[in-house]
């Protein structure tokens, strides 16, 4: 990976950390927030016969990060794209 200046590899790692702590957060309020501080009222819910809190502590914490896996391959494209480090460049 060879940037064009030291000032845009710094901006590069900054929105990458960016997107990390926020994908991050996402994924802890998800498994731990939701499996755990908020188990009660989303056990008050029910999805395919499960409680709501069930279910995030035993699947919905795996597909959210899954899904954040699939999320951040696509920004972190979008941004190789915009700092010219893709590997088509």
């Amino acid at each position: 990976m060879a940037f064009k200046s030291k000032e845009m590899a710094q901006a590069y790692w900054r929105e990458n950390l960016r997107l990390m702590l926020w994908l991050s957060v996402v994924w802890f309020v998800v498994s731990y927030g939701c499996g755990i501080l908020f188990v009660e009222e989303l056990n008050t819910i029910r999805l395919g016969g499960f409680k709501l809190g069930f279910w995030f502590a035993q699947q919905g914490s795996i597909y959210t990060f899954v899904a954040l896996t699939f999320f951040y391959a696509k920004k972190m494209g979008d941004l190789d794209r915009k700092y010219g480090v893709d590997d088509d460049a």
